[in-house]
């Protein structure tokens, strides 16, 4: 087990598996570099950077490469229907990329939560995403809002698939449902001002979806990786659990989902 220290306190390190770091439309590039560096400093020795788009997922793939201890997916979220072609869904478009650093498929789903939303568009795209991941045997980061019951009829069809459910908003009923099917959860800042449901923690995995969802007490400023270390604390306080056992079975989940290569930036400290 590979200890840090924060505060004078030994802890397992942290992984923030959902940010969106690499996107310059809302971090300058400047921006990121100090927000990894406030990450490490808070314990979060690996983050995910997560491509919603062709475009999206190249640069996120780049901003990885560039970094240590950063990886990145390829996927095309279901808000990004439009301006994608066959080509974008095709297994040979990851032959040429840095798989060392890619991590999983997404972030990919369905959104039935704006009107005029493509069910049949959005459900296709699904499935071929989900044949992306199979092909490269690789765990997808799902976004599924307001649209489970069309998206376990999909996850259904590829029983070979797993991953995580990114920033879960889902009922009980559906959690149940996430989990009797082997998925992960993503947990992020929305655990600290609203009241979703929670996994549990053998199931957990943290995130942040920086710059959004910023947690409490930090509404209202940009969100980013450093922020795991709240949600972390805010968690294990209202879990009742010791942070450093909800830090060890998190960081060990993502460990098993991801299966992250390379060493730490440090270790042992």
């Amino acid at each position: 087990m590979v200890l840090l220290c924060y505060n004078n306190i030994a802890m397992s390190y942290l992984i923030d598996t959902h940010c969106h770091l690499h996107d310059q439309e809302w971090f300058t590039p400047e921006q990121a570099e100090d927000f990894l560096t406030q990450a490490h400093e808070k314990g979060v020795e690996q983050v995910v950077v997560i491509g919603t788009d062709p475009g999206d997922s190249a640069a996120a793939e780049q901003f990885a490469t560039a970094h240590e201890n950063v990886f990145w997916t390829y996927g095309i979220h279901p808000e990004f229907l439009d301006g994608h072609t066959e080509a974008d869904c095709d297994d040979s478009l990851l032959k040429s990329c840095n798989r060392e650093k890619l991590v999983a498929i997404g972030e990919v789903g369905l959104d039935y939560h704006y009107e005029g939303y493509d069910r049949e568009r959005q459900i296709r795209l699904f499935e071929q995403m989900l044949q992306l991941a199979k092909d490269n045997n690789l765990p997808v980061s799902l976004h599924i809002r307001e649209a489970f019951e069309d998206a376990f009829g999909v996850l259904d069809n590829f029983p070979e698939v797993t991953g995580v459910v990114h920033s879960f908003t889902g009922s009980k009923k559906c959690l149940r449902q996430v989990l009797e099917r082997g998925f992960y959860v993503g947990v992020n800042g929305l655990a600290t001002y609203t009241t979703p449901p929670l996994p549990p923690l053998e199931k957990m995995l943290l995130e942040t979806d920086a710059p959004f969802l910023t947690p409490t007490p930090f509404r209202g400023t940009i969100n980013s990786p450093a922020m795991i270390r709240t949600i972390a604390e805010y968690l294990a306080e209202n879990m009742g659990v010791a942070i450093e056992t909800l830090a060890e079975q998190t960081t060990n989940n993502a460990k098993q989902l991801f299966h992250f290569r390379g060493s730490l930036i440090r270790s042992g400290q």
